[in-house]
């Protein structure tokens, strides 16, 4: 996705004479529990993705129906004739509709319907779990995927080594603590009042947030909030910049060596 997301970046820019970022963040990806015993976080991860159209004004009333939509797969779900990858039976069953024509039809009705009469909008405690969580599904699933991620030190191809984990991979208050042991190791100040006293693009500031992006999954936004680094797009600038120093690299694996442990 990156090389895909980079290479469309450089084309766009490249056709229309600009510079900068094309897309804002990010692409969403999180694990969901298709399991039948815990079905409802994916019954509204469906209902959240076939309905983006009509919420984005992109279908419904005069923009054609939703099935009618060319970027979806709902079109395929009502036909059958998707790829071997897109599962009907699993939706199908989801909603407990038959695993035929039938079904299909049903649910691509029902979804018609919600996006005519309600535009789309789906419950707004479905619509934050979706947004804001690392995951889908109830506690038993967390403690499964946290489970997954507490496994030996993998190695990458270049020859260094990663430690996997939630406390690397997942959370907030994780990166906090990785902030703060950070900001104390390379002698930062530890409240964001005094932090924005120092120059945005303090040296010592760019290798904490080239560490936070590398090691969790916090984004470029809550990284410039906590490090006073100003709009999250200058952080993505400054970090992708600083990747070619050599110098600069050798000091973050020093700092990786302080704040990477194993678990």
């Amino acid at each position: 996705m990156k090389q895909l997301l980079g290479t469309f970046c450089q084309g766009w820019n490249r056709a229309r004479n600009r510079h900068g970022h094309v897309f804002q963040g990010r692409y969403k990806s999180i694990p969901v529990n298709g399991a039948d015993a815990d079905v409802d976080y994916f019954k509204a991860l469906c209902d959240y993705i076939h309905l983006n159209p009509a919420r984005a004004g992109l279908a419904e009333g005069a923009k054609g129906t939703l099935v009618a939509y060319p970027w979806s797969s709902l079109r395929s779900h009502h036909k059958g004739n998707g790829p071997d990858w897109l599962i009907d039976e699993r939706l199908l069953r989801a909603f407990q509709l038959a695993a035929d024509g039938r079904g299909r039809r049903a649910y691509v009705a029902w979804l018609e319907s919600r996006a005519t009469n309600a535009g789309g909008k789906i419950s707004d405690e479905a619509t934050d779990a979706i947004r804001r969580g690392w995951y889908l599904g109830q506690e038993t699933f967390k403690d499964k995927l946290l489970k997954l991620l507490e496994s030996p030190v993998l190695k990458r191809r270049n020859g260094t080594h990663r430690t996997p984990g939630p406390r690397r991979e997942h959370g907030e208050k994780e990166a906090l603590q990785m902030l703060r042991e950070g900001a104390n190791s390379l002698g930062l100040p530890s409240n964001v009042k005094e932090l924005s006293c120092l120059n945005k693009s303090d040296e010592r500031k760019i290798r904490l947030a080239i560490f936070l992006r590398t090691h969790t999954a916090v984004s470029n936004q809550w990284i410039a909030d906590k490090l006073a680094m100003g709009h999250p797009g200058s952080v993505s600038r400054i970090v992708s910049a600083s990747r070619t120093d050599k110098a600069l690299a050798k000091s973050i694996k020093e700092l990786e060596k302080l704040l990477i442990r194993e678990h």
